[in-house]
């Protein structure tokens, strides 16, 4: 629907569409603000849904089941609330759980509709916010203009959220586009798409964030690999090799730019070892979560959200093992069901020659990478993983029900005119 909202005699009218990408917009390019909650993207969030309710969202069989699977997540968390409701934040975090769940299952009804428009705006909304985050997060960890406290963390870079970790992980999607346009030369400005590349790059790098340098070098991986093998022209694969291994020296060049600050390599050494010190022994990390497994298999409703740490001193820093604990039993079945029908239906909307094809490539391959990165950290509360999801499931809506999936219809070899359904 394109319902209009204002026009003018000698200009183009004002529709409700053009509001709803608008806010879309907003809502990513000002995602680099997280350390207020709630955060601006949340308040525009609630700004935006009213305008997608004036024509309706249909669900879909698509739909219909991420909401199911996210609301059995959460009923698992409420049930494990109850028994903890006394306890300080127990019920900010359920509903802020509530509030990612929403999310995702909002993000995959927009994206059914007018997917073009709507993915462009996400797409150039996330980047412009990476952009800023990462030029804030160098400053912060170069302590340039004595920014060091602003943005950074013990000398990680971090912007404006409030964990490095968090910091460099919404960076990996961003990145994933910048790199997918470039190499399949889908970018109408590439002196921009390189400098932008260049700027997050350095900005997930100066974080130091393990995980999320894991999480990014897998991502891109993913993405060179999946479109290296669903080419089907000769040419492509060339670019695509030559363009790999471009990037590869490109990239190592600036680490090696980057090491050549006494501080930066300092910090470096020290958080290259993948084991530290806190991680090992029987109460360390690891322990911890070992030793948890055989009392929650005693325990239908866990520990009850937040409380890990009550029994432990630390928290779960694995999502998986952190949903039987903070959600139940019925938690964390739920969770695991989401993510392996998260995968699933993502890797065939990834395979299946539809107009949607190059999209679902970008979003998947972070996707995978920060879903294995949750055996690793807590992501349950990451926005940028909820958004990620609910897009996902969105395209494989579009997939199974466009026309434009039939055979004939160009792949990403040769990225048609009209990308997405209208």
């Amino acid at each position: 629907m394109s319902t209009q909202v204002y026009s003018h005699a000698s200009g183009p009218s004002l529709t409700v569409e053009h509001v709803r990408t608008g806010l879309l917009w907003l809502i990513f390019a000002s995602s680099f603000v997280v350390t207020i909650e709630p955060a601006p993207s949340d308040l525009l969030f609630f700004a935006m849904v009213p305008f997608f309710l004036v024509s309706g969202l249909s669900m879909g069989s698509a739909a219909w089941l991420l909401a199911l699977l996210l609301a059995s997540y959460n009923l698992g968390g409420l049930l494990s609330y109850l028994p903890v409701a006394d306890k300080p934040r127990t019920g900010l975090f359920v509903a802020t759980s509530i509030y990612m769940a929403l999310t995702a299952v909002f993000f995959c009804l927009l994206l059914k509709q007018s997917t073009a428009s709507r993915y462009r705006a996400i797409v150039n909304g996330w980047i412009t916010g990476a952009v800023i985050a990462s030029i804030m997060g160098i400053v912060g960890a170069m302590d340039f203009a004595g920014l060091g406290e602003a943005f950074s963390m013990q000398g990680r870079a971090r912007g404006l959220f409030k964990d490095p970790n968090v910091f460099s992980t919404y960076l990996i999607f961003p990145m994933v586009l910048l790199v997918q346009s470039v190499m399949l030369r889908t970018t109408k400005h590439l002196a921009f798409s390189c400098a932008a590349l260049l700027l997050i790059l350095a900005a997930l790098f100066l974080a130091f964030s393990r995980g999320a340098w894991i999480n990014g070098i897998g991502a891109i991986t993913l993405l060179v690999a999946t479109t290296f093998l669903l080419a089907e022209k000769g040419a492509l694969r060339l670019r695509i090799f030559v363009f790999s291994v471009a990037g590869a020296v490109s990239t190592l060049l600036i680490i090696a730019i980057l090491l050549s600050i006494p501080t930066v390599r300092d910090l470096f050494i020290e958080r290259f070892s993948f084991n530290q010190s806190y991680d090992v022994g029987e109460t360390g990390r690891f322990g911890n979560q070992l030793n948890s497994i055989s009392v929650l298999l005693g325990r239908p409703l866990g520990f009850g959200p937040l409380q890990f740490s009550s029994y432990y001193n630390q928290d779960p820093h694995n999502t998986f093992l952190n949903a039987f604990s903070s959600y139940g039993w019925l938690g964390g079945i739920s969770y695991i069901a989401l993510i392996v029908l998260t995968l699933v239906a993502g890797f065939r909307t990834v395979i299946r020659k539809s107009t949607v094809q190059a999209a679902a490539i970008a979003i998947y391959c972070p996707l995978v990478t920060t879903i294995f990165q949750g055996i690793q950290i807590d992501t349950d509360h990451w926005r940028h993983f909820y958004w990620l999801v609910g897009m996902m499931w969105g395209l494989f809506a579009v997939s199974i029900s466009s026309q434009s999936a039939d055979s004939g219809v160009p792949t990403i070899v040769e990225p048609p005119k009209e990308k997405f359904q209208k």
